[in-house]
């Protein structure tokens, strides 16, 4: 199930971070800008890099249970959605 919440460093702080995750930064018209993945424990951490850097309204995150299915979803997201601030073959 996926968390949704503002592009706030005090609202990212308070999303959980036990599994890793796929996130997805969206600006206010729901436009995917940057989609990534962090590892368990670094959730809030990894998105707070991206404060300033990337424009966004939103940000929203889906749970795994292995960074490698992880993985998987980040790259067929990034396929499928092409945001903005994601570079090509990466």
């Amino acid at each position: 199930m996926a968390k949704k919440t503002n592009y706030r460093k005090g609202e990212i702080e308070k999303l959980p971070d036990d599994k890793p995750v796929v996130y997805e930064i969206k600006t206010e018209g729901g436009k995917s800008n940057y989609v990534g993945i962090a590892k368990k424990g670094r959730v809030s951490e990894r998105i707070i890099e991206h404060l300033g850097e990337i424009p966004g309204a939103t940000v929203e995150i889906n749970q795994f249970s292995s960074i490698e299915e992880a993985r998987k979803v980040e790259k067929k997201v990034i396929e499928k959605k092409k945001p903005k601030y994601n570079k090509l073959g990466k």
